[in-house]
């Protein structure tokens, strides 16, 4: 009897624990292995590819993302079209020869309208969006050019504005599966390989930029195999930018960097040479070492950096915003960097949002980590641009106010990517579900609840479609997290989890499993040196900043429009509202000392977060927050040019008394003081 329950409670134990002799856990630093079946990855010669992009749709986002994109699709994004006199179709270079209106902004907007609807299903985006592209595709000539503009002329012409176009074509392509779109992009880079050197990406922005249509190259030669792409794409190469100079850049223009520094990253897929790679890395530490002495994860150059313009308080384009997330999933995928997917919620989570209104409806030129006003005035040459480049506006600038639309768009389409071994990866992370091939070939839907960042928990519940499927799941752990915690169905792994790395999880996958992915969170803070010792609180992937009364005064849309900007013929204004957002509390604090010291003893305050048709990027609806202990610096005042003055240098004594202030999240702070001064008694 004694023998049998003792065989019994064996057999219960094993049953229990079989996940942790059956399961492969390993932490590793990238997924390796060939082509995935599913999926097209690089081919040879091209360096095999780490993780590779799902087709658009195949991540539908939920949460406070999904709110993100509705807001997108009913503010700007959404209406450009027919407010925006650059989108006006009757008198577009883009929809008839001879066009009046035709450089980048059609196809900058495109590129993340496009996407947007296909991400939202949205039926009238999507038809609109077939409009655009039917006229790219019946502006090919015969010998293989697309689009406005003359090629023939003695100089040539900048072919910027193509190399956005040829993204909207990939969206496209992923989200249709027409044909078209090959043989289109086959015929332009036949154009390409056979257009005179002499005249081949001459033009300031299409020389810096060429890292653009040279990825787009390597997508088609992925698709097709044609040889003669990689005569093309070393011809684009050739002829771009040199981005791999030791110690400075091709130029300073704070755009031009976020989205070129990669390209001799994205060369190294076909050199191998690993100096390309290591460039790339360079030209991001370059960037941040001179002017990224900031929390947020960007740098000041408001639009170009400038020698001694370090401070906080200069900023960053919003263009300079999406294209660094942009450029980080993309690296993502060219190393397998995780770091890159740290960068880019560091991006998303702390800069973004605050470019915006609320509801998405305007946006500003300029957004900057210490940043007491955004008005109208000309604060030039405090920031370097003359205008009225801080306030929020439906048409802040050409550039911006177009672009914009593919920040959240690429973001979401690049939280899941496929692996080479045929499994899964959770890169970035947020609310919603992913539909992808696996293992044998078979769909699976995972479902990934959170409302990370502002928890701890992540929450993951598979879904197979035909029966058991045993194939790879990974994990990202970020680097700012030392203890995270993984359960698989309610029981925890044992293997490591290292920060910067993935942990790999294969076993047999049943419908209802669930992994938990716990990341604890803590406050910790840095120090610039560089900004004369200056400080930021981080939790986790987020910084805090001052909450700073924020009072909103409507202004005249048209009269506040930028001269390089404008209205459509027509075009109701009313409903497109420019603001100036000024501060209604005291703004010159500094944190006492000792409050960094007692970090690990403080307590992040919360609330509950609605569970449906909630953005948490306000000052009103951010879910946390936290206290702590400072001082007002009175000697620390508006500038001549109407900004904070620089940060002055800590400690500072500023002889007043320490009071408690309330810090919430850099994103949901519009006006902010995130990198603080020192005090001290």
């Amino acid at each position: 009897m004694k023998s049998s329950r003792l065989l019994l409670l064996l057999v219960h134990f094993f049953a229990l624990t079989a996940f942790a002799f059956s399961d492969d856990v390993t932490s590793v630093p990238r997924p390796s292995g060939g082509m995935n079946p599913f999926y097209v990855g690089n081919r040879e010669p091209l360096l095999p590819s780490p993780f590779i992009k799902l087709p658009v749709g195949a991540v539908t986002a939920n949460g406070w993302v999904a709110k993100g994109l509705e807001l997108q699709r009913d503010g700007l994004a959404g209406h450009l079209g027919e407010i925006s006199k650059w989108l006006d179709k009757r008198d577009n270079a883009w929809l008839k020869a001879g066009g009046s209106y035709g450089w980048e902004e059609v196809p900058y907007w495109l590129k993340g309208y496009g996407n947007l609807g296909y991400l939202l299903n949205d039926a009238t985006i999507i038809a609109e969006t077939k409009i655009w592209i039917d006229a790219i595709f019946a502006s090919q000539r015969e010998d293989g050019f697309f689009g406005p503009g003359n090629p023939d002329a003695e100089k040539g012409m900048d072919l910027w504005p193509n190399m956005l176009a040829l993204f909207i074509m990939q969206s496209y392509y992923e989200y249709s599966g027409d044909a078209k779109v090959i043989d289109f992009m086959t015929r332009y880079f036949k154009w390409v390989q056979t257009y005179p050197e002499q005249k081949f990406l001459k033009t300031y922005w299409e020389k810096s930029r060429g890292g653009d249509m040279l990825y787009s190259c390597f997508w088609l030669y992925n698709q097709t195999g044609d040889k003669f792409l990689l005569d093309a794409a070393e011809k684009i190469h050739r002829n771009t930018a040199n981005w791999m100079q030791q110690s400075t850049l091709p130029n300073w223009h704070n755009v031009n960097i976020a989205q070129c520094f990669r390209e001799p990253a994205t060369w190294w897929m076909y050199s191998k040479q690993d100096e390309h790679r290591d460039a790339t890395y360079n030209n991001f530490w370059l960037i941040h070492a001179c002017y990224g002495q900031v929390p947020g994860g960007m740098w000041g150059g408001d639009e170009n950096s400038r020698p001694g313009y370090i401070d906080p308080r200069q900023g960053v384009e919003t263009c300079g915003l999406v294209e660094q997330m942009s450029s980080d999933a993309m690296l993502v995928r060219i190393t397998g960097d995780a770091s890159w997917a740290d960068h880019c919620e560091e991006v998303l989570f702390n800069m973004l949002p605050a470019a915006f209104m609320p509801d998405f409806r305007a946006l500003r030129y300029i957004t900057a980590p210490n940043q007491i006003v955004s008005d109208s005035k000309n604060h030039h040459p405090g920031i370097d641009n003359r205008g009225p480049f801080l306030m929020m506006n439906p048409f802040s600038s050409r550039c911006c106010q177009h672009n914009h639309t593919h920040g959240l768009p690429y973001y979401v389409e690049n939280m899941w990517m496929a692996t080479p071994d045929k499994g899964i990866a959770a890169i970035m992370f947020n609310a919603s579900t992913v539909k992808a091939k696996v293992g044998g070939g078979a769909e699976v839907i995972i479902k990934e609840e959170t409302n990370y960042p502002f928890e701890e928990q992540i929450k993951f519940t598979v879904t197979t479609t035909n029966g058991k499927q045993t194939f790879p799941f990974y994990l990202r752990i970020p680097a700012w997290c030392s203890d995270a915690k993984i359960l698989v169905n309610g029981k925890a792994i044992t293997a490591v989890c290292k920060p910067r790395e993935y942990v790999r999880i294969e076993r047999e996958w049943s419908s209802n499993d669930t992994v938990q992915l716990e990341l604890p969170m803590k406050l910790n803070y840095r120090t610039f040196q560089q900004n004369k010792n200056c400080a930021c609180i981080d939790y986790g992937p987020l910084t805090f900043s001052l909450k700073i009364k924020e009072q909103y005064t409507q202004m005249n849309s048209r009269e506040t429009a930028l001269h390089d900007s404008g209205w459509q013929q027509g075009a109701d204004e009313s409903k497109w509202q420019s603001y100036e957002i000024q501060p209604a509390s005291d703004w010159n604090y500094g944190i006492d000392s000792k409050e960094f010291e007692r970090l690990p003893e403080r307590k992040v305050s919360r609330i509950e977060i609605p569970k449906e048709n909630f953005y948490p990027w306000t000052v009103a609806n951010v879910p946390i927050s936290l206290k702590v202990k400072a001082r007002k610096i009175p000697t620390w005042k508006e500038d001549q040019f109407g900004l904070c003055a620089p940060v002055p240098q800590s400690p500072v004594k500023p002889q007043t008394p320490t009071e408690e202030v309330e810090l919430i999240p850099m994103g949901a702070a519009r006006l902010r003081i995130s990198a603080f001064p020192v005090t001290e008694e």
